[in-house]
């Protein structure tokens, strides 16, 4: 088995490709060779898309070659999730055994900005069954492995991806993020994850177009360098007349904040986000990274943030919203003729079943009722957030935990985390209070455990102050780089 140490970020890449010191064909062959030497072992790549890869390389290399106009991310790899990420004509299941053989006739924005932006996709990544859970695993490919310890889960529900980044098989990928489902798979798999403020990367849904706002789903970033992870996100960030959440702004400056600084910035530190129980090996590695701020010129102080539900009250709540999410996917499919609960619901998870069936009799009243409790999460960010402008909190709870075994799909989180009960499904994930918000969200790399397994940290900005985010994530990288942890991660051997 061999170690990845110094992969080519994708900014790097794309400036020798742009220069004509590398080639977008050599680059994606590398890829589809490291796919080949390393996939069988972390199972993060579900479809490839070889053929098409080395057609549109050529094209690229083409491009160079004659001059033409090149996007920031031309010729670069990219791995894309198989979840409601659709490229036209490639096969999508969505993780899910009755869409084994679905294929989209559409392609979603973000991916086809990401094309346009000159990206290559070799592949679309595993995730869990409708992404409903916070581990990747599902009975059509079975669990995603963390490089770190290919006997432990790479996170989910964008656990693909995010391995394939972290093992150096691609520079970068795409997720999803409905309840930390970038953050989470960053966290375990060591890289850096982020998410844009709710409206700036356009969702398209159809035929529910308001679907994505309970929870905020957000489409977002995930690569090893926060300037990378910017990159990413300004490529698919701007307005589309289709979602009618989008926001009027097409011109972030992503990659130009991470370096900006946090010198003068306050920070707010809370090492259980007022409710969760955390396991003292996170909080341990945790309460080290965050002094980094410090270092960096920022002033760190411990906060109460008032949030008054229990943890478990917005876990329970996150999964009411999200089972009304897949209860309007549910009633589209039902128009194309297909119910999935009445005809499918054997080839399906059992857990993701008994969800369905939980959450298929909340009455509008219920579900306005939440909206007030999800109401009182918000507030109290915005109050913090009149005295602070970053908060920190671990990104999860624990460090990976061990799959399940192959086929079975059954991997989930702990049951209990330092002595109390939480739900296996996502209540060990500090990231869903922030889908309830649609505040902007990175998870970076905080450090490894005793025995290498990796931890990240949570930075939460303002709503649309997504460069705050970044520049203090960028800030990390620079006082604690951590390049180094992936000496530990198994992936292709350097070049």
């Amino acid at each position: 088995m061999s170690f990845n140490t110094a992969p080519r970020s994708a900014t790097d890449l794309a400036a020798a490709i742009r220069r004509g010191e590398h080639s977008p064909v050599g680059a994606v062959d590398t890829a589809l060779a490291h796919l080949d030497d390393h996939n069988d072992d972390l199972n993060a790549v579900v479809t490839r898309l070889d053929e098409e890869a080395r057609e549109r390389a050529a094209e690229a290399e083409r491009a160079v070659q004659t001059g033409e106009a090149l996007g920031p991310l031309h010729g670069v790899p990219i791995v894309i999730k198989d979840l409601f990420d659709f490229k036209a004509g490639v096969r999508n299941t969505i993780g899910s055994t009755p869409f084994s053989d679905f294929v989209p006739e559409e392609t979603v924005p973000y991916v086809q900005r990401l094309e346009d932006a000159g990206a290559i996709v070799v592949g679309k990544g595993n995730t869990p069954e409708f992404g409903h859970k916070g581990t990747t695993d599902n009975q059509l490919f079975g669990p995603t492995s963390t490089p770190f310890d290919l006997d432990r889960n790479a996170g989910g529900s964008s656990g693909g991806p995010a391995a394939a980044v972290a093992a150096g098989l691609v520079p970068v990928a795409q997720g999803t993020d409905g309840g930390g489902s970038v953050r989470i798979p960053a966290a375990w798999s060591g890289i850096v994850g982020f998410k844009p403020t709710y409206g700036r990367v356009p969702q398209v849904t159809r035929p529910d177009a308001f679907m994505s706002h309970t929870p905020f789903i957000h489409s977002g970033s995930l690569a090893r360098t926060v300037e990378d992870a910017a990159v990413l996100a300004e490529v698919m960030c701007g307005p589309h007349p289709r979602d009618p959440f989008s926001v009027p702004d097409d011109d972030p400056d992503f990659r130009g904040a991470v370096g900006r600084g946090v010198e003068g910035a306050t920070i707010g530190y809370s090492p259980t986000f007022d409710c969760f129980p955390v396991d003292p090996r996170v909080r341990d590695v945790v309460d080290e990274a965050v002094a980094a701020f410090e270092t960096a010129g920022a002033t760190v102080e411990r906060v109460d943030l008032g949030i008054e539900p229990s943890h478990a009250e917005l876990t329970e709540l996150w999964i009411r919203e999200i089972g009304g999410l897949y209860h309007s996917a549910l009633e589209g499919f039902k128009d194309d003729g297909m119910d999935l609960l009445a005809d499918h619901a054997g080839e399906m998870s059992p857990e993701f079943v008994e969800m369905l069936e939980a959450t298929a009799d909340q009455t509008l009243i219920e579900a306005k009722r939440d909206d007030h409790v999800r109401s009182t999460v918000f507030d109290a960010l915005q109050d913090a957030f009149e005295t602070y402008d970053l908060l920190v909190t671990p990104t999860l709870a624990v460090p990976p935990v061990e799959n399940a075994g192959p086929g079975e799909g059954e991997t989930v989180g702990p049951t209990e985390v330092d002595g109390e009960p939480v739900d296996p499904l996502i209540g060990w994930c500090l990231t869903h209070p922030i889908n309830m918000t649609g505040h902007p969200a990175a998870s970076v790399p905080a450090g490894l455990t005793d025995d290498d397994l990796p931890v990240g940290m949570q930075l939460i900005g303002r709503r649309f102050a997504d460069e705050d985010v970044l520049a203090g994530a960028g800030a990390i990288e620079r006082v604690r780089p951590w390049s180094h942890h992936y000496e530990h991660a198994v992936g292709p051997d350097p070049a």
